[in-house]
Parts: C-alpha cells; sequence; structure tokens
C-alpha cells in the first residue's frame, strides 16, 4: 500500500504515529467525485494525515458509494485515519467549515473540496512550504486540464512571486492584489509552470488573491484570525466563505500560493448554484478598501 515502509504502516496503525496534517473534506451530492478525490489522497506519501469528511448530501452519505467506501478503506489500510460524520441540517458553506475545523487537532489542516485531485507529493510540497514560509497558509489552485491548450497571457501578467519573506498583505476588492484574481483560471498555472525551470519536489511561492479547493492552514492562524465563525452572519445560501476566511488570515500572517500546482479540478457541474450572496460583502461590508 504505497512507498511506506510495512513498518511505518505498522506503527501507525498501532497509534504510534504523528498525525502531521489533517485533511478536511466537504462533501454534499458527489460520491463518484469523492471517489476520485480519497483516490488522490491514498496517492500521497509524506506527511502522516488523517481524513475528516463532512457529509451534507441529500441521500444517503457519499461514502457509501462503492468506489468512495473502497477508497476509504484503502486510506485505513494505509494506516490514515479516517472520520466520517454526518453533518445536518446544512447551515451553508461557512458554518460546513466551520464544523470541520472544530474537529481538526493537527497542526496543519488542508481544506480539500470534493471535486479535487492531488498528484503524488502534493501533500509533501505544501506541507513543506508552509513550514519553510510560516505565513498563515499555502494553496494549490486546482487547474482544469481541459483548458491545456488555452493559453491566457493576458491573465497570467499579474504572477508575481514571493521575493524573501512572505508578509502580511491587506485584500479587498479594488485594491491592487484583488486584481491577481484570474491568474486561477483555466490551466493558468500549468503554463507558468512549464516555463519554470523546477526540478522535481521544487516550489515557488507567488502572490494570491485568494484560493479555492485545495488550501493548507497553520491551524492556530486560521483560528487566531476567527475561522469560519462569521457564518452566522450569513443567510444559508452564501459563497466566497473561503475568500474572506484567507483575507482575515492574510492580514495578520500572509498567505501564498505554490506553482507547480499538483492540484486538478474535475471539472463537474457546481454544486453551489445560488451565488447573489457574496460573504464579503456581508462580512466585510463596513471595512472596504
Amino acid at each position: 500500500m504505497g512507498r511506506r515502509s510495512s513498518e511505518q504502516w505498522a506503527r501507525q496503525q498501532d497509534g504510534g504515529g504523528t498525525v502531521a496534517v489533517d485533511v478536511l473534506v466537504p462533501t454534499c451530492n458527489r460520491p463518484a467525485e469523492l471517489a476520485v478525490t480519497l483516490a488522490g489522497l491514498a496517492g500521497q506519501d509524506e506527511p502522516a494525515f488523517a481524513v475528516v469528511i463532512s457529509d451534507q448530501s441529500a441521500g444517503q452519505p457519499a461514502w457509501e458509494h462503492p468506489a468512495a467506501a473502497a477508497m476509504v478503506r484503502v486510506l485505513e489500510a494505509q494506516g490514515r485515519p479516517v472520520r466520517l460524520h454526518r453533518h445536518l441540517p446544512r447551515r451553508g458553506l461557512a458554518e460546513h467549515r466551520q464544523f470541520l475545523l472544530e474537529q481538526s487537532t493537527a497542526e496543519q489542516c488542508l481544506y480539500l473540496d470534493d471535486d479535487v485531485w492531488l498528484e503524488p507529493g502534493a501533500l509533501e510540497r505544501l506541507s513543506e512550504a508552509l513550514a519553510t514560509l510560516q505565513c498563515g497558509f499555502v494553496g494549490m489552485a486546482p487547474q482544469g486540464l481541459s483548458f491545456l491548450a488555452d493559453r491566457r497571457p493576458e491573465q497570467t501578467a499579474a504572477f508575481e512571486a514571493w521575493d524573501g519573506p512572505v508578509t502580511p498583505e491587506r485584500i479587498r476588492p479594488g485594491a491592487p492584489g484583488f486584481e491577481r484574481w484570474p491568474l486561477h483560471s483555466a490551466a493558468n498555472l500549468c503554463h507558468l509552470s512549464a516555463g519554470m525551470p523546477l526540478q522535481p519536489g521544487e516550489w515557488v511561492p507567488y502572490r494570491v488573491a485568494w484560493l479555492g479547493g485545495c488550501v493548507l492552514y497553520r491551524r492556530e492562524a486560521l483560528l487566531d484570525a476567527g475561522g469560519f465563525s462569521f457564518w452566522t452572519s450569513l443567510p444559508a445560501e452564501h459563497a466566497g466563505e473561503d475568500v474572506v476566511a484567507q483575507w482575515q488570515v492574510m492580514e495578520h500572517f500572509g498567505g501564498a500560493g505554490i506553482l507547480p500546482s499538483g492540484a486538478v479540478h474535475l471539472e463537474s457541474p457546481t454544486t453551489v448554484t445560488d451565488r447573489r450572496v457574496e460573504a464579503y460583502d456581508v462580512v466585510l461590508k463596513q471595512d472596504s478598501v
């Protein structure tokens, strides 16, 4: 089961392993996509991690689908602790993320959406980058590989690598940093990475407006910034809760994206169809530029 030694697997099965990362997976009505997401996690090696899945599906939980259930068994056979939660009623995306945060105890926590596949080694690069940079979060923006032939130089022009330490930033609509958001569209990061002379395992931190889908936080930094506790000020139907949390972390601790991105977007239809309420318009409405 993977590249780790049999002694390492046995130690973790016996409770002797140290979990460095909690992988937090919110899911809703996506059994097939969840199976692919878990398969990506099963392909990770280091660091030691646990998985927390919280399901808000309308019918049976997604982990009962045969493919997803098989991947849960694979992770458990590898010695990865897997915890399954049925979290209902639905009170919105921010509340769901806050619930997952409250289940986490590891020093680092990765919010991984249920439609993202991680290439082997991605988790190790993320964890190493966060430990090296000592900022609030790092992330890999998921790439849509159906766009590999679609080059968008007007969107990648905003790319700016961090030169030196990652420092706190204040991002709001209208601020210069906000204009970085198109960087993560289509397959832009794939095109940027292809032009860099990176060796296997190497990574480059860069400035972001925000990241979606695959973000690794220092858990204490996220808690210090309030986590997603702002959910009580939002209606159940909203979008952009991750933007608010990241902006609050960035103001105190800084944050960065990582190239190359080892995250692939499955390009399934979104389950967030009502986007009339943007979270930062409500939570940060008196905190404009």
